[in-house]
C-alpha cells in the first residue's frame, strides 16, 4: 500500500537546449477538470542568478501495479517569446509560487497520480497551530527511492502564526531541514477526515530563511518559507 501523498508530488528537472540545469519539486493541482504542475517561480525563471531554462521535464508513475514504471514527460515554458507558466504579485512584490497547465490527454499512457483541489485548502473557520507537526514533501537534493521513483517526506513544524502575512509578505514560516531541490514542494498537515488524498494544503515551499547573521559566527536558522496555498485559487483561475 503507498500513501496517496506520495503520488501528490513529481521530480522535477530544468532543461535549457534539452540539457538539465537543476533539480527542484512540485505537485499537482486539479481545478475545474484541469491539471496544473505547481512549483516555486525561482524554478522557471530566477533573475538573480541567470537561471532561466525552457522547458521542465517530470517523472509519472505509469502503473500502479508496478511503481518502478514510469516515463518523463516534458513541459514547455514558453511558445515563441510568450511564457506559459503563471506567477502571482500582491502588494507587497512578486509571489514565489508558479503554476503551469498540463494537458492530461498528451500525459504518458496511464500515469498514475494524485492532485490536490480547492477542498483541499483551509476554510477560513479552520486553524493550525503554532507548533503544528507539517510534512514537506519532495525531493531534496534531488534525493527519492530509485527503485519506485518516490518523493521523501520531511517533518517541520509550524514557526509563526498561521494566517498572518509573515512581515508583510505572503508567507509563513516552518522550522524544519531543508536542501536545495526541495523548492515547490507542497507542505501539508493531516486532515481530520478521510478521502482519497487525506491531507490539508497549507503551502508551497520556496526557500531557506537566511536572516542578518554572521556565517563565521551563527549557525544557520532553520527556518523556511512556505507561501499560502491559497494562491494557486487566483494562479488557476
Amino acid at each position: 500500500m503507498i500513501d496517496s501523498l506520495m503520488l501528490s508530488a513529481t521530480r522535477i528537472s530544468t532543461l535549457a537546449a534539452g540539457q538539465v540545469l537543476t533539480n527542484a519539486s512540485g505537485f499537482f493541482f486539479s481545478r475545474d477538470q484541469r491539471l496544473f504542475l505547481v512549483t516555486s517561480r525561482h524554478v522557471v525563471l530566477d533573475e538573480p542568478s541567470g537561471h532561466q531554462p525552457d522547458a521542465l521535464q517530470i517523472e509519472l508513475h505509469t502503473d500502479a501495479e508496478n511503481l518502478a514504471s514510469t516515463a518523463d514527460f516534458t513541459v514547455a515554458l514558453y511558445d515563441g517569446d510568450e511564457r506559459l507558466w503563471r506567477q502571482g504579485i500582491d502588494g507587497a512584490g512578486e509571489i514565489d509560487v508558479a503554476v503551469i497547465e498540463l494537458d492530461r490527454s498528451a500525459l504518458p499512457s496511464g500515469s498514475v497520480y494524485q492532485a490536490f483541489t480547492e477542498q483541499h485548502l483551509l476554510q477560513a473557520d479552520e486553524h493550525v497551530e503554532i507548533g503544528s507537526t507539517l510534512l514537506v514533501v519532495g525531493f531534496p537534493l534531488g534525493f527519492q527511492d530509485t527503485l519506485h521513483r518516490m518523493p521523501v517526506a520531511r517533518h517541520a513544524g509550524l514557526a509563526s502564526s498561521f494566517g498572518l502575512r509573515f512581515q508583510g509578505l505572503g508567507y509563513f514560516l516552518t522550522d524544519g531541514r531543508t536542501h536545495r531541490g526541495i523548492s515547490g514542494a507542497p507542505v501539508v498537515t493531516r486532515a481530520s477526515v478521510d478521502g482519497e488524498l487525506p491531507w490539508h494544503l497549507l503551502g508551497i515551499h520556496s526557500t531557506r530563511l537566511l536572516g542578518d547573521r554572521d556565517e563565521d559566527q551563527d549557525e544557520a536558522l532553520g527556518l523556511n518559507c512556505t507561501w499560502y496555498a491559497d494562491i494557486l485559487m487566483t494562479l488557476t483561475e
